[in-house]
């Protein structure tokens, strides 16, 4: 590197450059200062909107069009903050189901799972939501983006995700909705659902299995289907929140205590 770059000039020459985040010491060799300087620096194109800081000791220059949002969005800077953290991670959830296209009902926040804590945050316009999950365990697709890629839960992962973990579905309905627009895309298949399934829940499995069975016309169930009730000796319920004790679904050793109304 060299020392010849200005402050008010950095964030253009570092995307000229292709650089799409730098850290504290990469800036304070570039503007020929000590690391402790670099934040008073960069205060004033901070200020204009030319920088974020969306972890400590990491700087992503601003794109002109997103200056006004405070910051690139979410997709665009996740890897590269959880890079220089040194966390595993993948995006999941609603997150997920919206880049795989179920974007019925768009995500509030930026969901991501992660291999050890990582505090909350909201960087521009992005509210990012960690949770902390064995991500190695979770198959991901490495998602373009305009500096790299970023990595994202396949869609029978996010099915099992999102009917793991209702609360982040915002809701046993929203869930229904999501699972059956991911089981529209060509790619899926219900086996992916079967190699996964003991890796989450059985709860899961079966509430996704239900769920095609009940509002999709899909003939190629009957094997997770057989699979489903070994998964756990006791059965699950559909809506874990609920003490309403409902009917037993045999074929997927659910217990059906709620109503279930999709959006579809």
């Amino acid at each position: 590197m060299t020392h010849a770059v200005r402050a008010p000039e950095l964030a253009d020459w570092a995307m000229s450059q292709g650089r799409g985040a730098l850290t504290t010491a990469e800036v304070a060799e570039l503007l020929g200062v000590d690391p402790d300087q670099v934040r008073r620096r960069l205060h004033a194109p901070a200020r204009r909107g030319e920088w974020v800081q969306p972890v400590r000791g990491l700087w992503v220059p601003v794109p002109p069009e997103f200056r006004t949002w405070g910051a690139p969005p979410g997709m665009e800077i996740i890897d590269m903050m959880m890079h220089h953290l040194r966390v595993c991670y993948y995006v999941g959830w609603l997150s997920a189901a919206a880049l795989h296209g179920a974007s019925h009902q768009a995500p509030q926040v930026f969901q991501v799972g992660v291999d050890r804590q990582v505090r909350d945050r909201s960087v521009g316009r992005t509210r990012f939501s960690f949770a902390q999950r064995n991500v190695e365990a979770v198959p991901t697709i490495s998602h373009p983006t305009r500096e790299g890629t970023a990595q994202v839960s396949t869609i029978a992962a996010t099915m099992l995700d999102i009917a793991d973990d209702l609360h982040r579905a915002a809701g046993l309905d929203n869930a229904a909705t999501v699972i059956v627009e991911l089981s529209e895309d060509p790619t899926f298949d219900p086996a992916d659902l079967i190699g996964l399934s003991t890796t989450f829940p059985a709860a899961a499995t079966r509430r996704v299995g239900w769920i095609l069975s009940r509002f999709t016309d899909r003939d190629d169930l009957a094997p997770l289907r057989d699979v489903a009730p070994g998964l756990a000796v006791s059965p699950s319920h559909l809506d874990p929140h609920s003490t309403v004790r409902g009917s037993m679904d045999d074929d997927w050793m659910l217990m059906i205590n709620r109503d279930v109304e999709p959006d579809t």
